[in-house]
């Protein structure tokens, strides 16, 4: 019988041709990092997924890596398949992660250091304009099909392409940045001004031929919403339930919240963020200043973590902390590279029009992309060696890594890391809105009801406007980053519940360790050894743990 390792093997052989992160994950270098994001570049990875869904099934497993590899493998590759099947995947526009954003992060990554550096940057700036004419051709094959997203979707996507290169100047920011003359600099300006025109011509269709197409009902129903859950969680949940959790977890959240702010002195929470926001002592200047705030605060955690409380691989601890030129008021992760020669890095791009900002509230984001966070998830799971590649570079389950994330930031307050109540009411806004994420996103996609006397809203129905004026008030949220979570949610259904769910798991497999292992608990090894199982859905990580804990 065949092995699921070499079930394994052959996949991501095959996939090393369709998608150039499978080819690095192979050891290959790709010519090009952009994917095939034609429709028959969608379908052959879709067709790939489904016959090797099947091989996984009936593959033979021995001994708990390979169990492990096969519960992560059939779980992945049989939603990839409900999700191409269900439209989701070929009509995907939302205001991130979607393949627009992914191609001009591409740049993001690439090597700007030697002449051949900034020769493979021109490249890959000349392939600009095929990528996303690949795209619009599978948007139009979707639309064909009766499968658009949402107008709202459509436009705000449309308007971020258009302030990339109107206001940003991305492309040619980009290549100002080559030291040199001569025939390469030609080539990368007149590549720039390429990667430009592609990128507004590509807002152009999705203004005048796809958005015409469009639905102004933003919600997706319970039928997809139950599909994409499944996919982004890798568990099945009861949604109801989930609702009632969400309310529940702000109730718990609010109180906490409260108590901090009498901490500092005031009598509620709106007054307490406005006093720590007015004080110039809590802001770093946005600049070069906010980038060595993000570099310096990221080494220091580094120092206090690795030793006590984990073993931080040294081929990972240096981090990239930069300030991103895309104006999408968000900080973000991108994992290093499978082979280790690129770091891990983490990117702030602060809302248009902010001369500084309150750091005060992004500690806890830091920790959440940061450390004990994404990178510390993204580091062990890059050098355990029992992990399969695919798993270690490719198998991403946004209920594993986010909901790591979202109970690391919990994590970093048992470790001490919180300077002060300030951040600690800061960390503590992260998770009520997280909290408030699982009820916007469930009431706004499913039509839930708001439950009356809640204390948070007087509304009894979501709204797009009713979910950022919560996300204002309820979670501290300035108003411009609430829009683009709004919008973010509904681009995205189900994967606002990664978080919060997928931190519940995590803490209720640690609080089942400790009752089982009493005063001989150990926190820094529970953690090691739920993290070297490697990503997987969380019914799968739910059934390893377990039989980890049967067996011990």
């Amino acid at each position: 019988m065949t092995t699921i390792t070499e079930v394994a093997d052959r996949y991501l052989d095959a996939l090393a041709g369709l998608d150039p992160v499978a080819a690095e994950a192979a050891g290959r270098t790709p010519q090009s990092r952009f994917a095939d994001l034609s429709p028959d570049g969608f379908a052959a990875r879709a067709e790939l997924a489904r016959t090797t869904a099947t091989a996984a099934a009936g593959a033979s497993t021995d001994g708990t890596s390979e169990l492990a590899l096969a519960a992560a493998l059939v779980d992945r590759l049989t939603s990839e398949v409900a999700l191409h099947d269900s439209g989701f995947t070929t009509r995907l526009l939302a205001p991130l992660a979607t393949p627009v954003h992914l191609t001009r992060q591409v740049f993001d990554n690439l090597p700007r250091v030697s002449e051949a550096d900034w020769a493979d940057v021109a490249a890959h700036l000349r392939r600009v304009p095929v990528a996303l004419g690949q795209y619009a051709d599978t948007l139009r094959w979707s639309a064909g099909r009766g499968q658009v997203v949402a107008r709202r979707q459509i436009l705000a996507v449309a308007d971020q392409c258009t302030a990339w290169i109107t206001v940003d100047d991305f492309y040619g920011r980009l290549v100002s940045g080559y030291p040199g003359t001569g025939v390469l600099a030609g080539e990368l300006t007149a590549g720039a001004r390429l990667a430009a025109s592609a990128t507004l011509d590509f807002a152009g269709f999705l203004r005048t031929e796809l958005a015409p197409q469009a639905t102004e009902v933003d919600g997706v129903g319970r039928d997809l919403y139950a599909v994409t859950a499944r996919d982004f969680l890798g568990a099945q949940v009861d949604l109801d339930e989930l609702y009632a959790y969400g309310w529940a977890e702000l109730e718990r959240t609010a109180a906490e919240l409260r108590a901090v702010a009498a901490e500092l002195g005031h009598p509620d929470v709106a007054t307490a963020r406005a006093a720590l926001d007015a004080d110039p002592a809590g802001r770093v200047p946005v600049g070069p200043d906010l980038e060595a705030w993000l570099r310096d605060r990221t080494a220091q955690v580094t120092d206090a973590l690795d030793g006590p409380h984990f073993d931080i691989p040294a081929a990972t601890r240096d981090v990239v902390c930069r300030l991103s030129p895309a104006a999408s008021g968000v900080m973000y992760y991108t994992p290093p590279d499978p082979g280790l020669t690129r770091p891990g890095g983490i990117w702030w791009s602060v809302p248009p029009g902010e001369t500084s900002v309150p750091v005060w509230r992004h500690v806890g984001t830091l920790h959440h992309e940061g450390l004990p966070g994404h990178h510390l998830q993204h580091a062990i799971t890059l050098t355990t060696a029992d992990l399969h590649p695919w798993q270690r570079a490719l198998c991403h389950v946004h209920g594993y890594a986010e909901g790591w994330a979202h109970y690391a930031e919990r994590l970093a307050d048992e470790f001490g890391l919180y300077r002060g109540p300030a951040e600690r009411l800061g960390m503590l806004d992260g998770q009520m809105w997280r909290a408030a994420r699982v009820v916007i996103d469930i009431g706004l996609h499913l039509d839930a009801p708001i439950p009356a006397g809640t204390g948070f809203t007087d509304a009894r129905r979501w709204t797009p406007a009713v979910a950022v004026d919560f996300l204002v008030d309820v979670a501290g949220l300035d108003r411009a980053t609430a829009r683009f979570e709004v919008d973010r949610y509904l681009g995205w259904p189900a994967q606002a519940l990664a978080f919060k769910v997928g931190a519940r798991l995590w803490q209720q497999a640690r609080r089942e360790a400790e009752q089982r292992d009493g005063s001989a608990f150990d926190r820094k090894l529970f953690h090691r050894t739920a993290l070297r199982l490697g990503p997987m859905g969380l019914d799968p990580l739910r059934t390893r743990l377990a039989a980890l804990s049967s067996a011990s």
